[in-house]
This record gives C-alpha cells, structure tokens and sequence, in this order.
C-alpha cells in the first residue's frame, strides 16, 4: 500500500474504524537510520492501533529503525518480506527475502531484542519457482524461532521478474488453503491472512475457518465504509464511531483545515476520501468535485463542503 496507507489515510480510516488494525506504508529502515527522514514517523494520536511497516535486511539497521519506531509510539513493527516493487528488489528486501529466511530470522531476532512492542512479518506463500508447500513451513519455522508470535500471509507467490507489482496482486494464483494448513501446523502462532479478501462476508468466513486474523487492502481504501464500519460491528460487535458518511465527511473537516494552515494541499487529504461514499447516490459526484477541484491552487473546505452537499442533493432525491 505504498503510497495509499499514509497518515491522512489511517486518519480518515480510524474515524471509521475504533477497532481495525491500521498499518503504515513501508518505510525502509535505511531512510530512518541513514537518511535521519524523522517525517515518515509522523502520525496522529487517534491513529492507534497503529503498526510501522518498515523494509530493510540489516539486522542492526533494522533493530535501530525498530527503536526509533517505539519510540515514536508506534504499537507495533511489521517486517515487510511481501513487497515486489523494483525499488524494493534493487534494496535486497520485501519478497525477494523469502529466498534467505535465515536473515528474516536473524532481523527479527535482532528487532525483538530491540523493542519491547510486537515484532510481526508479513510474507508472501513463495517467489519465482519456488514451491510454497516447501519453503513457507521452513520460513515460518525460522522466524517463529526467532520470537516472531504473528504473521501476515499474502497467499499468492510473487513473481519478482515478469509480472509488475500490480500484476502480482492479481495473475499469481490464490491458495487460501495452504495458508489455512499453516495454522494447523503452527497452532500457537497468530495468522492473518491477506490478498483477494474484497467483502466482510468473505472476512468472516476466512475467521471461521480457523484463521486469527485478516488484513484487507485494496478493498478497504476503496470502499471504506463497506469494509472498516462493518468490520467494527460485525467482526468486532463493538459500535463504529461514525452514524454515517456525512459524519465521516465532517468529521474530517478540522483535520483538513489545520493541514491546510500547516502549508499543506487539499488534494493530500481527500485523495484518500474518494471512496467514502462508494455505492451511494451521488457517488459519482464525489469522486468529480473532489477529483476535479482539489488539486487546484488554493483550493479549501469549500470544495470539500460543495462535494457533501452534492452527494446529500442526490440521497435526497433518491428517497423521494
């Protein structure tokens, strides 16, 4: 979710959401520790539960980035051992490192010895030619070895030559089934399971099936009130703090204006929102005014206020 799960996101998201996990996108722990890029730290208060992602195979450099992380008062460090991009190839981490699980258990040694918060991973079942029935028992053997109580599974290999990142969200088969297998073979160890999950149905029933957890990407930013504020009610039974979208809406306006007085762009913001009313009448308005008018210079809450009342205008209508 590089680029998509920033901080204006989990913002947004958690006025949806008091229960979800929210997890950051990838920071690389050579930009914490060399490159001192403090920013990427950055979140809200009201983001918690909150996790830092971080991409890195230095050991010593991560258990660094991994300090700087709770010190910052993140809740937990996820190791990234998933991501396919170039960018994280070319860096020798994210997916490439299911080949090597002896140094994503030497990392995750080296951070859990460093913090005293959780030290999570999140891998793929496999990549290139390898034979996920093998080597992901022998990956999750290693790192559970090393102090590592829970996991994230994408269950799809990763191609890491021939298919482009976004093509490994989608060609690379599925196989829930082997990721179920892992729990029974690793009972003590909590998995979650990620990748193709696009309803609270389909959640919910990857929970029954024995599974700890599940971790839904792409489906919950683009339909955030379908997924967060139902996940909240119906795998949580707890009450979302949100009654409804325009709540949501409004609720984001403060936030929205002291961005703007701190120098920041409307469209940083509400990029992440274009999905609030997915489904809905007016949608389609949304999305435009938002699209169209938030990217202008010294653009502001009017164009937000003008997109909410459009989106009304038409429920409105509906009903009658």
């Amino acid at each position: 979710m590089m680029d998509w799960t920033d901080r204006h996101c989990r913002y947004f998201h958690r006025l949806i959401s008091e229960q979800a996990l929210l997890y950051t996108e990838m920071v690389t722990a050579p930009a914490l520790v060399r490159g001192n890029a403090l920013h990427l730290l950055d979140f809200n208060e009201k983001e918690h539960p909150v996790a830092l992602q971080l991409g890195g195979a230095d050991p010593a450099e991560l258990a660094q980035a991994a300090r700087m992380g709770q010190a910052a008062g993140y809740d937990e460090i996820n190791l990234n051992c998933g991501c396919p991009s170039d960018r994280v190839q070319s860096g020798t981490f994210g997916a490439i490192l299911m080949k090597n699980p002896s140094l994503v258990a030497r990392c995750v040694r080296a951070m859990r010895d460093a913090v005293d918060i959780d030290v999570t991973v999140k891998c793929r079942i496999g990549v290139d030619d390898q034979t996920p029935r093998e080597v992901l028992p022998e990956f999750l053997a290693q790192i559970v070895a090393a102090g590592c109580e829970r996991v994230t599974i994408h269950a799809r290999k990763a191609w890491l030559q021939g298919l482009s990142p976004k093509e490994n969200r989608d060609i690379p088969p599925l196989d829930y089934t082997l990721v179920q297998e892992m729990k029974q073979l690793f009972p003590n160890l909590h998995i979650s399971i990620n990748g193709g999950v696009d309803s609270l149905e389909q959640a919910a029933a990857l929970l029954d099936s024995g599974l700890d957890g599940v971790m839904v990407g792409r489906a919950a930013y683009h339909q955030p009130w379908d997924i967060l504020h139902g996940a909240d009610e119906i795998i949580y039974e707890k009450q979302s703090p949100a009654a409804n979208r325009s709540e949501v809406a409004s609720a984001m306006m403060p936030y929205i204006e002291a961005h703007l007085r701190s120098g920041g762009r409307l469209h940083q913001v509400t990029r992440h929102m274009l999905g609030l009313f997915h489904g809905q009448p007016g949608a389609r308005q949304w999305k435009r005014i938002l699209s169209e008018k938030s990217t202008r210079s010294g653009a502001d809450l009017d164009v937000l206020e003008e997109a909410l009342a459009a989106v009304t205008g038409a429920a409105t209508q509906a009903a009658e």
